[in-house]
This record gives C-alpha cells, sequence and structure tokens, in this order.
C-alpha cells in the first residue's frame, strides 16, 4: 500500500496507449472488494478474473497489466491459474517507508488510514520476505513517467 502501483499502472497503461499496443489494464485491489468469508471471496475474485482474461483474450487482447499485492507463491500460482497459458511477469515496485506513508496519509484520509498505514509497514514486509518478482522498480521519488517507462522496457514490452 502506498508504493504506487495504480498510479504506475495508469501511467504504463498511457504509455502504451500512446504507442498503440492493445493491452487491459486491471487493479486487482479495485477487483478484489467482495464482502464475503475469505475463501469464498477469494475463490470468487480469481474466477473473476479468469473470466476477464478470457473475455480479454476473445477480443484480441494478448497483453495485461496487473496492480495487486503478490504476497506470497501461493497468489502468484492463483494469479497464473486465472491467466491460464499466459506468460507472467512480476515487477514489484520499491518506495521507503517514508514515501508510503505520505502517499497513504494524502489519499486515505478517512476512517481506516492509521490500519492502513500499519499494514502498509507489515506488507513490505511480507513482499520482501517473498521474493516472488522477477524483478524490481524504485518508485520513491521519481517521475511516474520514467517509472512506468522502466517498468515496461525491463518487461520487454517496449524499447527504452
Amino acid at each position: 500500500m502506498g508504493a504506487g502501483k495504480t498510479t504506475v499502472l495508469g501511467e504504463a497503461s498511457d504509455l502504451l496507449c500512446a504507442r498503440r499496443v492493445v493491452h487491459a489494464a486491471l487493479d486487482l485491489d479495485a477487483l478484489g472488494l467482495l464482502l464475503l468469508p475469505e475463501a469464498q471471496a477469494s475463490d470468487l475474485h480469481y474466477r473473476n478474473l479468469a473470466a476477464i482474461f478470457e473475455n480479454c483474450r476473445r477480443a484480441g487482447i494478448e497483453r495485461f497489466l496487473i496492480a495487486a499485492a503478490i504476497e506470497n507463491g501461493a497468489v502468484l500460482a492463483d494469479l497464473r491459474r486465472a491467466f491460464g497459458d499466459a506468460t507472467v511477469t512480476v515487477c514489484r515496485l520499491i518506495a521507503s517507508l517514508d514515501t508510503m506513508a505520505d502517499r497513504l496519509r494524502t489519499r486515505e484520509v478517512g476512517l481506516r488510514q492509521q490500519e492502513f498505514l500499519e499494514r502498509s509497514r507489515t506488507l513490505e514486509a511480507v513482499l520482501a520476505a517473498a521474493g516472488v518478482e522477477d524483478f524490481r522498480v524504485v518508485n520513491d521519488r521519481r517521475n511516474v513517467t520514467d517509472v512506468a517507462r522502466e517498468l515496461l522496457t525491463r518487461a520487454g514490452w517496449i524499447d527504452s
């Protein structure tokens, strides 16, 4: 939380649009707002994601930008199952705890702000320990276009 997943997703999508690269951009935090028991919500979330993927593939979309926190190998395996035969490349955005806290204080002004601040610190440690990423991109005090361009270049989607 606060690493810039959604912001970089939007900018990367804009860069691809400018190059006329057909793609889909999905923010899994927005897709995952299900008020069900955890196991049921998780199952439904991945089935929904698989359906979106299949519908997009039928429409000719072969590239997908996904904003998500992948906390462990099981979550990555679930994502890979949802995306069938597609290659999944994971980029971890890196920002300092101070930067993430500043972003969250600006964005999350409601009742759950403190919860989100604590979750960002916990999640940072979880993601660091999981090490499921293929590469990392620093997103701390950098221009979002530069960050998105680096992500797309390192993923092999564009030339720098």
